[in-house]
């Protein structure tokens, strides 16, 4: 079945935008009820509710956010202050029913492909585990080559098939800016991964007629396809 990962560098770097902008699309362009959607592991409020106000899913609503902490910290410490265990199996659980029910399932993870989601695993850990395709979110900003070659190695390391990158300016910036700090000739040649695309500043994050557009300007066969 198809699946898809948006994954990010790090925490904050647009991931929701790209996402949203994915789901959007299709609800306009394609059947909306053959795409479920669901966050990986949630700490604090934010995707899920989200989500939920933006969009109408057919999915069971619980299985948007399998599991939830209150605290929005690393999921492992959330999960120790509040005294709860992370129950990842029941995270796949949820992921199994939706891959038995809709022709594509896109999840949301958290932080960074290196983030904790317990003690012992990364975000690229469950990844690579659960063999999930997945698209590299790359905040536009300075710093940003140097954090995709090493979220691209990482990947590499525990066997993550990465389909391509996507840049995302979580602020205004310039031409300029966009060249200097998130080259793109340069990304693809020290990663050997297509750019699928960049996502312009955003002020609007709810905006569904721009979220749609945002997605119409990736390279969105590549980010569907098998």
């Amino acid at each position: 079945m198809p699946n898809l990962l948006i994954v990010g560098t790090d925490t904050d770097v647009g991931k929701t935008v790209v996402t949203t902008a994915l789901v959007a699309y299709w609800q306009t362009y394609r059947s909306p009820n053959t795409l479920a959607l669901m966050k990986l592991l949630q700490t604090g409020t934010g995707d899920g509710e989200l989500y939920r106000e933006l969009f109408e899913l057919s999915q069971p609503p619980e299985t948007l956010v399998p599991l939830q902490f209150k605290t929005p910290v690393a999921p492992p410490i959330a999960a120790d202050r509040e005294g709860r265990a992370i129950d990842l199996g029941k995270v796949w659980q949820t992921y199994q029913i939706l891959v038995q029910n809709y022709p594509f399932v896109l999840i949301e993870a958290l932080g960074g492909l290196g983030s904790p989601v317990t003690h012992e695993l990364t975000v690229a850990d469950i990844a690579s585990q659960w063999h999930l395709n997945a698209v590299l979110v790359v905040p536009v900003k300075l710093g940003a080559i140097a954090q995709t070659v090493a979220n691209v190695a990482l990947a590499r390391q525990v066997k993550l098939n990465l389909k391509g990158i996507i840049l995302n300016c979580s602020q205004p910036i310039t031409e300029e800016q966009l060249s200097d700090w998130t080259p793109i000739d340069l990304i693809q040649s020290l990663t050997h991964l297509p750019i699928l695309g960049t996502v312009p500043y955003l002020p609007n994050p709810k905006d569904k007629n721009k979220l749609v557009q945002i997605a119409s300007n990736l390279n969105i066969e590549k980010i569907f396809s098998l």
